[in-house]
């Protein structure tokens, strides 16, 4: 037997085995939902699933802002405390307004000025984040890592550490409506999951058909090969951030609004929802590798799995453990993808 023909079983192997790994998001999802529909009563119900599909879009709106951060090499642990931070500013507004002390009159703005006003504190994080990252050099892990402990501590001080209540406006101040952005419907679909649909075809836009999307590769591929081909990688890295801030500010936006109250404490762990989604959808943690839509499939398997757990009776303390070896698994199969990827091309 020639080496020649020994090593044909051996790439005939690996190259299963890559596409094995490629696909796993998809294997991962049509498993989790075969196991559940057999495991958990009235799991495919449409009622069920419009529920579903909710929480997903929370995962998955999360997950398209961190999949282009992850994209350039880095990571975002401060989106779960920005997306705290943003339903408590919305919920101060809502039922405080904004004091203009030099005129000493308290103005409530409207829904949509709360909108844009929470959408710009969440760029502004991102911004700060990118900054931190791109121009003082400082590790994406720690960067944002201090965002996650200063974005906390503000949604707390905004409050004392309370809920802000009863977010439903009032008429005479014409601040009415914030409820139907996390519960209300559109032809029979969540306006929450319609969102997301607009979003991630905006987003998987950018990503492949734009100049800039090419570049968020080019950067997380080999930085100092963009930096040499003329790319901006500063102002990518930035931009990257601020994509992935006014994404955690949305999704903060959306389940104030779905409760129709803010907690300081809202957006606990959805970062590591979020790592976990996009890692799981193919994205390598070290950059230049995922796509947006490998990111939505990974944000659909950790919602399936944590509806189904819940309709399964299962404690939420195992719930924690299991969505842990999820995210070890994630990590795991991407390395393997990573090392067949470059035994490939030697």
């Amino acid at each position: 037997m020639t080496a020649s023909t020994a090593a044909a079983p051996m790439t005939a192997n690996g190259g299963w085995l890559a596409l094995v790994l490629k696909l796993r998001a998809l294997i991962a999802l049509g498993v989790v939902l075969a196991f559940f529909s057999v495991m958990a009563p009235n799991f495919l119900s449409t009622a069920n699933f419009l529920i579903m599909f909710k929480h997903v879009a929370i995962t998955a709106i999360l997950a398209i802002g961190m999949s282009f951060v992850i994209l350039t090499g880095g990571i975002d642990l401060s989106v779960g405390s920005i997306a705290g931070l943003g339903g408590m500013v919305a919920g101060a507004l809502i039922l405080n307004g904004l004091t203009i002390a030099p005129l000493g009159v308290v103005v409530y703005p409207s829904i949509a000025m709360v909108v844009v006003i929470v959408l710009l504190l969440g760029g502004l994080a991102g911004f700060a984040n990118g900054v931190l990252v791109s121009r003082f050099k400082v590790a994406p892990f720690i960067a944002t890592l201090g965002m996650l402990y200063v974005a906390r501590g503000a949604a707390m001080l905004l409050s004392n550490g309370a809920t802000f209540p009863n977010l439903t406006g009032r008429e005479d101040l014409g601040n009415t409506g914030f409820p139907w952005l996390g519960a209300g419907t559109v032809l029979g679909l969540p306006v929450t999951v319609l969102i997301m649909a607009a979003i991630a075809l905006v987003a998987a836009f950018v990503a492949r058909d734009t100049p800039f999307g090419r570049r968020v590769y080019a950067v997380g591929g080999n930085e100092r090969a963009a930096l040499l081909s003329g790319v901006r990688v500063d102002r990518v890295k930035i931009a990257v951030y601020v994509i992935s801030g006014v994404c955690a500010a949305l999704v903060g936006l959306v389940v104030s609004s779905e409760l129709v109250a803010a907690h300081p404490a809202s957006g606990e762990t959805f970062e590591l929802s979020a790592i976990a989604a996009v890692v799981l959808g193919g994205a390598s943690l070290s950059g230049g590798r995922g796509t947006v839509g490998g990111a939505l499939i990974g944000a659909c398997v950790i919602g399936v799995l944590g509806d189904g757990l819940v309709m399964m009776g299962v404690s939420e303390f195992w719930q924690m453990v299991v969505k842990g070896l999820v995210i070890i698994a994630a990590v795991v199969l991407d390395q393997l993808q990573g090392r067949l990827a470059a035994a490939g091309k030697a």
